[in-house]
Parts: C-alpha cells; structure tokens; sequence
C-alpha cells in the first residue's frame, strides 16, 4: 500500500444505522471500509499501483496534493499542506466538494457484483420550485434575485416535490433529503444535514415533514434551523435499501442557497418592523450623504444586491477571505471578516482605496454608480478593484449585508475625527501667534465619513447592546492586526461603555471627541488654550425608512451637549480608559463667528467674519485668515489664501469684517469635490488670548438631467437620455459618464474627449426592463477638473 494512503482495516459485517455518521461517504479500498478522505503526502497523483476496488466503477478516488504553487493573485504562497498536523484540511470554502457516491453499500463489497436495486424506491425527479412566481422564493422575499437556483432563508420552511416510480409508503419505504455544504461535511460540524420527512424540527433542529402525497408525487416540507451556516448547499435524496444506500444524482440545478433571515424570530438578525425589513434587505437603491453639515448633499446608489452573479460573489469574498464554514452562521463573524475584506490593505479585498486625486490605473472613486460592477469585477478577476473611498467602501459593504441577508443601512458622520493617537481627543497645535503647526498635529478631523450599520442581537455582549452595529470598512487604523472595525454596539458607544467590542474607542472618537486646542510655548511646552466639545459629530444622517428624504439619528450616538446623560456617558468613557482635560478653560474675552453662503464652484463669494466683545473694556485682535484646498478627508493639499487682519471691537460691542475670494484664486488647485477649509485664528492684544474658527466650504457642482423614453413594461425596450452643460469657463477634458439601474439596465460607460465651457451633450442609451416595480436609473458624470455629478430618473415598471 503506498506510504501516503490512510485507511481503516475495519469490516463490517452489519448495516450501520439509518442514517451514515460523518462525512466523506465511504470509499471502499480492497473490501475495507474507508471512513476517512485519501490523502496522499507525495507529488503522486496517480493512485497507488495497488488496485483499489470500488462498488461502482465511474466512481474515481481522488488523492489530495498539497498545494506548493502561488495564489492565482500571485500576492502570496498558496496555503501549505495540512498533513502532518490534521486530518483534513481547514474548511474554508463553500465552492469546493467532493462527488458523493451514487450507492453505498453495506459491508463487504462484491467485485463485479451489482445488487438488484429495482424493487426498491427510486427517484424519478426532484422540483425545487425555484421559479420565481413559485411559492418558496415568494415567501422567502428571494424571488427578486436573478439566479435560477432555489434561494431560501434560515429558520423559515421551504418545498420540494418528490417524484419516485411508484407511490410512496411511509410504513416501508425510507428515504431522507440530504444537505451538504463545503468539503467533508459532517453532522456535527452543521456541513452536513439529514432531514426525515417527518422530523420534529426542536429534536433535531432542522425539520421536515411530507404536506401531500398524491400517486408517486410527494410534496415535504424542510425547515432549516434558524442558526444554520449561510452558504450554497449542494442537495442529495437518499434511499434506504438492504444493501445500502442510494441517492440521486449529482446536480447543480439542485444546490440551494440559504441567508439569513430577518423575517425569523429565532435569527439573531432577526428585526420586528415589516417597514424596516422592506428598507434594509430589500430595497436596492439608496441615498448616500455627503457634503458638509450645513449643506448636505445627497447622491443615488445602485446596491444591486439580487443582481446576476452578485451573491455568488458575496459568498466568495468569504471564500477568498479564507473564512471557516463553521463561522458562517455567526453575523457578528461574517460582519467582521467583511470589514477586512471589503478593502484590499492587507488581504487583497474588493477595493484599492486611494485619497490621492491620480486615478490613472482605475476609475475615480466619485465616478461609481453602484456595487454590481465592482463585486463581478473583483469576483471574475480574483484582483482588487481600483479605486474607493470610504463612501464607496461603505455602499459595496452595504450591498453585501443585504444580499446575505444582515439588515443594513449606509451612515453618513459629519466633521468625523480621526483619533491617530488613541486618546480618544482630537488635539489641534498652535504657535504663540495662533497659526496651526501642521507638522505637530497629527489628529485629522473628515468633513465627513461613511460607514455601516448592521441589525443583529449581540449574545457576547450584556442584554441591551443588540440592534445597531457599526461596521466600517474604510481602511482607517487596524483592528487585531488588520485594517478593519466593528461590529461595534451603537448603544454602547451612546452610553460611553467603550470596553466593548469591536473598535467602540475608536468610533467613540469619531462621533464624540473633543477638539482641545494647544498652545506651544518656545521652550517647547503646551498648555490647552480652547476646548470645542461641539464640532465632532455634528450630525449622523442615513436614509428614511420607504423615502429618499434623510434621517438625523445622531440622538443614537450620543446624547445631547451639556445634558446629564452626556455627563455621565463620558464619565463611563473616562472610566474606560478616556484621559480627561483635567484644567477648566476660561472662555475668550471676544467670541469670533464665521458665516459663508452657498457658493456655485467658479463663483466668487465673501467670507463673513463676526467678533462680539464680551467685556465692557475695547479689544484689537490680530486674525490670520487661511484658506484651503482640502480633500474631504480634512486632509490640506495646498494653500490658496493667507491674509492678516487688524480688528477694533468696542466695548460690548460686535464688529463684522468681510473676506472677499475670488475664483481665480482656488479653481486651478481644487481636488475632487471642491471643498475649501477656511481656518481663522488670532490672538487678543490685551490678553494674550487666542482665539479659533473654522469653516468648510463645499462648492455646489451643476446636476444631470435623466429622462425616460418609451412604455414602462417589462421586457419592452425603452430609452434614457442624459444631458449635461459645461457651467465652468473652462473647458473639461477626459469626460467620463456611467449610467444604470437595478433591474432595468447594467452599468454603461462612454468617454468624451473634450467638452467646451457652455457645451451641451446629450446621451441616449436603451435597456429594457426584466422586472416590475419601481426602479430608479442613476448617472454620474467624472473628470479630473468636475468630480460628484449625478442624476437619476425614477421609472415604475409594470407588467
């Protein structure tokens, strides 16, 4: 026998129970049953030169080779062998498995000897009822997915028909539906499910019972448990004989998936609003928030989520993430696992983030229009996709939560911190004149930051932190070593419980830090001057629940400034490990306001500045004005105004100064979504006082006209034009635009070369719809001079 073969010598000389303990099926190697998988330690991968006898001779023995070449990426060495350290390899993918025997036989088995099967039940045919107006995807909310396979949810029952070549008798005839998933399956791994068709679903867990025999035609139900591993499950019907067991064939047309289940009580994703339900599992279309707190701007998403091919490249990320099948069942797992994968920093995920304005070698993060183009991408090439940022993390997140089924929202924070250094503050230097040292300051405050929000019961944590979770990924700092964060509980990042976890400091931080301005003396010490306890998160929106309009849930992070929960909220937080200002600062003598309108980009605009003198006694300040070109990350790319200012206020008096800015000055340095970061500080000649503003400007970019032609009925074609007019008096190069809609059309894109300023375009393409209801189709128009410019157009399909 060769060296590398394991085998059992064991014989058995009677039938083992019902139904077979353990997976892989037996194979049978000289008469001997074989109760474990072959495994081969060589490079061989020829069988051993001793023949092997098999019952049935298409079944073939297959070796397992240790795998020694690179990944397909070519980004690190493929996994070494397991031999040597278990017994199996580690089962981390839903894609891999091995054929099952199409008989197997009791005891010794017979060379050339074939049992006479023929009086015994077999099955003819086994439907699914996978069509979409059939009952199971109807009542597992699944029969918008375009995939022809059965899609159900966990904890909820599904059909099958049965058809046998004769009438089926309960009393003598003995047949089970088998359900395995990922290589080896075993029962009590969950990878291998039997279900009788009267099994009581609380002994067993999974449940199954016959609704209606009629002739040779039955029709059972089965109840997957409510905690069942989420995956494609490959489905066998198996029949007892004396002589073994059979089974139907191998067919993909009968692999089914199972999700999770919101609609079921006994799902930890389980949500009891029907409303909610409708909004953040089905609804394919959102609202992302972006802009500044003051001017919020709103752009369309297509998450695309029942799209072709879309959920078989959401269980591949789990695939590619190497993730166990046994942690599959677990949303807190899966949520976690998808932080890490949806970014590509250090596993090679679904998307190369890039903040650095040079798009050359993809596509600019602002040019998306929805998740579908980007999950078929990244699954078909086994690459990153180039290029995201963190609203574009956030939505193909969003689109993989949903399409499992993990109820999710997409959360827009404004003025969010990025706490570098982990003392829960942000920390802003200043020198003796009031100018900021940028090289000292290392914290960074986002104009606004995207993330997720995941429905789930929390059983690791105390009863009260289920519901919201936060998960984000935006590769920001590490979590555990790798670039990840969450699921954190929005209740304990509200209460200040920031022992929690995953990541709760850190997003604690982000909605609910404090700005504490330093001053540096010359002999290089620092005293805190000002602490701002307003700015960090001024406001959290998402979208409403069956309307497109926003929804302020800032209430849901924290609670309001100066109240006695907050209070005692960040006494927890201090309590856990958040250093507190331990000094009370005293308040300016003159307080400083600064006001700006809604300015057109390529327009000039005035920047309005207030001083109201608090004391009874004249005040002069010297003000330094800085402005800004900034990404919206709050990180400075370039300077483009600097301006000193002598102020008089009297005494209790307010004094209005105004800065005028001229387009000429930031047009030619502007980055993508043209915001300017003005930041004015100054300092008090009585006093020595130093005094801080600061405010972000987001210039409003022109909008696409989307319009529909044609009759609004499925499989009929239809048109859709989209218009655009170069409002800049400059001309734009390199013009790309990109269109498409959820069950009306896939993403289109096509470039223009030049556009002239005052030029009008027009572009007309033709889809036809494949479903009812109401759909909406989204375009975005991107360049290196004109970035974040959408349109959409609302359609109501019928049949």
């Amino acid at each position: 026998m060769h060296e590398g073969l394991r085998k059992d010598r064991r014989t058995e000389t009677s039938p083992p129970c019902l139904l077979p303990q353990g997976f892989p099926l037996p194979l049978y190697i000289n008469g001997s049953r074989s109760c474990l998988p072959l495994l081969c330690e060589s490079d061989c991968t020829e069988a051993p030169k001793e023949k092997l006898s098999l019952l049935q001779p298409r079944e073939k023995v297959q070796f397992y080779k240790p795998a020694r070449a690179m990944s397909s990426t070519g980004s690190r060495p493929a996994n070494p062998s397991h031999v040597g350290r278990s017994n199996i390899p580690p089962i981390i993918s839903n894609a891999e498995g091995e054929e099952v025997p199409e008989f197997e036989a009791f005891g010794l088995a017979v060379r050339g000897h074939k049992p006479n099967l023929s009086s015994f039940l077999d099955v003819w045919d086994v439907n699914m009822l996978c069509e979409t107006r059939e009952i199971n995807k109807k009542e597992h909310r699944t029969d918008m997915f375009v995939n022809e396979n059965l899609i159900v949810r966990r904890g909820q029952p599904f059909q099958i028909k049965i058809t046998f070549d004769r009438e089926y008798v309960a009393e003598k005839d003995q047949f089970w539906v088998e359900f395995l998933i990922g290589a080896y399956p075993q029962v009590n791994k969950g990878t291998y499910i039997p279900v009788l068709p009267n099994q009581d679903q609380e002994g067993m867990k999974w449940g199954g019972r016959v609704l209606e025999s009629e002739n040779n035609v039955i029709t059972m139900a089965i109840t997957p448990e409510p905690d069942c591993i989420v995956g494609k499950f490959r489905m066998y019907i198996a029949v007892m004989t004396p002589y073994g067991i059979r089974r139907t064939r191998r067919d993909p047309k009968k692999d089914l998936y199972i999700l999770f289940n919101p609609w079921a009580p006994g799902d930890t994703v389980y949500m009891p609003d029907e409303e909610e339900r409708k909004e953040f599992i089905l609804n394919d279309v959102g609202a992302i928030f972006h802009g500044e707190a003051s001017n919020v701007e709103i752009r369309p998403w297509n998450f695309g989520q029942f799209e072709y091919g879309v959920l078989d490249a959401c269980l591949n990320v789990m695939d590619r993430a190497q993730m166990p099948l046994s942690g599959r069942a677990n949303p807190i797992k899966v949520s976690r696992v998808a932080s890490a994968m949806i970014n590509s920093r250090d596993d090679n995920g679904i998307l190369e983030g890039n903040w650095s304005g040079d798009y050359t070698y993809g596509v600019s993060p602002t040019a998306w229009t929805g998740s579908v183009e980007i999950l078929l991408n990244y699954s078909s090439a086994g690459v990153p996709v180039c290029y995201g940022q963190c609203w574009v993390f956030a939505a193909v997140f969003n689109t993989f939560l949903r399409c499992l089924g993990i109820p999710a929202r997409v959360v827009t924070n404004y003025f969010s911190a990025h706490d570098n250094d982990r003392n829960l503050k942000t920390d802003v230097i200043l020198d003796e004149d009031g100018k900021v040292d940028v090289k000292l300051t290392k914290d960074s405050i986002w104009n606004y930051h995207c993330w997720n929000e995941c429905w789930m019961a929390r059983p690791d944590l105390p009863p009260g932190f289920g519901g919201w979770q936060v998960v984000d990924a935006t590769p920001q700092e590490t979590s555990d070593g790798m670039y990840r964060c969450g699921p954190a509980s929005v209740q304990a990042i509200k209460h200040g419980n920031i022992c929690y976890p995953f990541d709760t400091p850190f997003i604690f931080a982000e909605v609910n830090s404090d700005i504490v301005y330093w001053k540096r003396n010359k002999d290089g010490t620092q005293e805190a001057i000002k602490v701002n306890t307003h700015h960090v998160g001024k406001m959290v929106l998402t979208k409403e629940v069956g309307r497109d309009g926003s929804k302020d849930i800032t209430e849901s992070y924290k609670f309001p400034e100066g109240s006695e929960e907050e209070r005692l909220a960040m006494e927890a937080a201090v309590k856990y490990g958040m250093s507190p200002l331990s000094v009370l600062l005293p308040e300016a003598d003159v307080e400083m306001d600064v006001h700006v309108e809604d300015v057109a980009i390529g327009s000039d605009f005035k920047l309005t500045l207030q001083f109201k003198n608090k004391k009874a006694k004249p005040r002069s300040l010297n003000i330094y004005v800085s402005g800004n070109i900034v990404f919206y990350t709050g990180v400075t790319r370039s300077q483009f105004k600097s301006k000193t200012i002598e102020v008089k206020v009297g005494p209790l008096q307010t004094q209005t100064v105004e800065v005028e800015v001229q387009a000429r000055e930031y047009m030619n340095k502007l980055v993508e979504q043209a915001m300017l970061h003005f930041i004015i500080t100054g300092r008090i000649n009585e006093t020595s006082q130093i005094v801080t503003s600061r405010s972000l400007v987001t210039l409003k970019v022109p909008k696409l006209t989307v319009k529909t032609a044609g009759s609004p009925r499925v499989m009929e074609e239809m048109l859709v034009t989209v218009e655009f007019t170069n409002p800049l008096k400059q001309k734009l190069e390199n013009v790309y635009m990109r269109i498409e809609g959820p069950g009306l059309m896939g993403a289109k894109v096509k470039m223009y070369s030049l556009i002239p300023p005052g030029t009008s375009l027009t572009w007309t393409e033709s889809f036809t719809p494949r479903r009812p209801g109401r759909s909406v189709l989204i375009a975005s128009l991107d360049c290196p001079a004109l970035r974040q410019v959408y349109g959409q157009a609302e359609v109501n399909i019928q049949y």
